[in-house]
């Protein structure tokens, strides 16, 4: 509860915070995160990933190596 009241007193300052989730879109479909409904959101191997829904989760779990690593990508420094 703490760090949710934290995350919305950042926002609302316009404090970008570190651990911010580093994408817009979904990993899966391509689709901007939010568009759809609140993303789905999940951890795969203590990680947190964001989904546009519900539906890209089976994709997600048939190759989850391709997901990860576009997220990890979009982590590194100067993207």
């Amino acid at each position: 509860m703490k760090k949710l009241i934290f995350m919305v007193l950042a926002a609302t300052a316009g404090i970008v915070m570190a651990d911010a989730y580093p994408l817009t879109v979904c990993v899966v479909s391509g689709e901007k995160l939010g568009e759809m409904g609140q993303p789905y959101v999940f951890k795969h191997e203590g990680i947190e990933v964001q989904l546009c829904c519900d539906r890209c989760k089976a994709k997600f779990e048939k190759d989850p190596a391709r997901y990860m690593a576009k997220l990890a990508n979009a982590r590194k420094p100067g993207n």
